[in-house]
C-alpha cells in the first residue's frame, strides 16, 4: 500500500472557537493547512464548548503534517499557559 493511501485527518487540537481559530492561524503560519471540525456548534453554543470536552471546537490537519502540527500546538498550548498570546 502506497503511503498516500494512508493520509487522514487527525484532530490536533480541541477547545473552544477562540481558541480554535488562533490555533488554525498558527499553523497556516507555520505553512500546515488545517480545517475547523463543529465550528458552527463551538459558535452557535459557545457556553457549551468545553477546552477539548462535549462540543469543542477541532482543528484538523492532514497526517502527513500531524507531526510538525503537535509542535505548534504545544508551543501554543505552553505560551497560553504563561499567559503569552
Amino acid at each position: 500500500m502506497d503511503k498516500k493511501d494512508n493520509i487522514r485527518s487527525v484532530i490536533v487540537f480541541a477547545g473552544t472557537a477562540m481558541e480554535a481559530t488562533m490555533v488554525k492561524s498558527l499553523l497556516e503560519n507555520a505553512e500546515i493547512q488545517a480545517f475547523l471540525k463543529d465550528e458552527v456548534f463551538g459558535t452557535l453554543e459557545p457556553w457549551v464548548t468545553g477546552p477539548g470536552g462535549a462540543g469543542a471546537v477541532k482543528v484538523m490537519v492532514s497526517s502527513v503534517d500531524a507531526e510538525n502540527a503537535k509542535i505548534v500546538v504545544e508551543e501554543y498550548e505552553r505560551n497560553k499557559t504563561a499567559g503569552i498570546h
